[in-house]
Formats: C-alpha cells, structure tokens, sequence
C-alpha cells in the first residue's frame, strides 16, 4: 500500500505495477484519514491509497 498525495498518485501506481505487476486499486481516502497521513514521495498530506487489492 501507498499513500499519495494528487501530484504523486501517477508514481505510486506505477510503483506497484511494477512490483506486483497488476492493476492497482485507486482509493481516495476520508478527510479525517487525510489529516494524519502524508504521501510517501513529498510528506504533503496524502488523498489516494494505491494498493495491489
């Protein structure tokens, strides 16, 4: 799994088609997720959690 902010998501899909080498699932997660949590590639606040399923 990876959390990702908008500007990041396109990399961290990428991320894990190449390591999985399956389509991911895309989710947005909840405004109070949102607040704790930070993207792994700029520790903005993160929007999508990139997962293999």
């Amino acid at each position: 799994m990876i959390y990702s902010c908008e500007e990041h998501v396109d990399i961290a899909i990428d991320t894990v088609v190449d390591e999985y080498e399956t389509f991911p699932q895309l989710s947005k997660i909840s405004k109070e997720e949102e607040l704790s949590t930070t993207c792994e590639y700029c520790q903005n606040h993160a929007v999508y959690l990139v997962a293999n399923e």
